[in-house]
C-alpha cells in the first residue's frame, strides 16, 4: 500500500504517483487487493507480537515454525525462514540463549542437529498470540456452514498461490 492506497486505486494516478507499481498489478480485483491487506495486517500483528516478546519478526517466526513442527534441522529452518545458513546460526544461538529452543544431537548421525523449542517459548507463544487467535475464531465461528466451505477453499487456494510466489 502507498500512502493508503491500494495498487487497485492507483490505476487512475500517473506513473509518477504510482511510485513505479507495474501496469500488471495497477487494475487488481479488489478481493486481491483485500487479501494483500490481509497479509499486511498479519505481518503487522506479527511484528507486533515480536514485540511482546522481545524479540525480532525472524526470531518469532522461527519459534512459531519449531512449535508447529516440534523439531527441524537447521537447513530446513532456514530454508522456511529464508535465511542464509550463517544468519540461521546466529538466529538459533540467540533463542538459544534466551532460553527459547535447544539444539539435540542426532543419536544416529552426531553431524545432524535438530532444533526444538522450549516448553518456556510454547508458553510465551501462546501468551501472546491467544488473544489475536481467539478474535479471529470469533469470526470464523460466525460463519455460515456454506461461508465456511467457501472460506476453506478460498484460503486453501490462496495459501497455495502464496507458497508457490516467487519460486520459478
Amino acid at each position: 500500500m502507498i500512502e493508503g492506497k491500494c495498487w487497485g486505486e492507483m490505476a487512475d494516478m500517473s506513473e509518477d504517483a504510482t511510485h513505479g507499481v507495474p501496469a500488471e498489478i495497477a487494475e487488481l480485483d479488489p478481493a486481491t487487493d483485500a487479501v494483500r491487506a490481509l497479509i499486511d495486517a498479519s505481518q503487522d500483528l506479527a511484528g507486533r507480537m515480536a514485540r511482546v516478546m522481545g524479540m525480532n519478526a525472524s526470531d518469532m517466526r522461527a519459534i512459531l515454525l519449531l512449535s508447529e513442527n516440534e523439531a527441524l534441522g537447521a537447513s530446513d529452518l532456514a530454508d522456511r525462514l529464508g535465511l542464509a545458513m550463517a544468519s540461521t546460526t546466529a538466529l538459533v544461538d540467540r533463542l538459544e540463549r534466551a532460553g527459547h529452543v535447544k539444539r539435540v544431537r542426532d543419536s544416529v548421525d552426531r553431524r545432524r542437529v535438530t532444533i526444538t523449542g522450549t516448553t518456556a517459548a510454547r508458553i510465551a507463544v501462546l501468551t501472546a498470540w491467544v488473544p489475536a487467535i481467539q478474535t479471529i475464531d470469533e469470526v470464523c465461528q460466525s460463519l455460515t456452514d456454506t461461508e465456511r466451505q467457501f472460506a476453506l477453499d478460498l484460503l486453501g487456494r490462496l495459501t497455495t498461490a502464496i507458497q508457490a510466489g516467487g519460486r520459478s
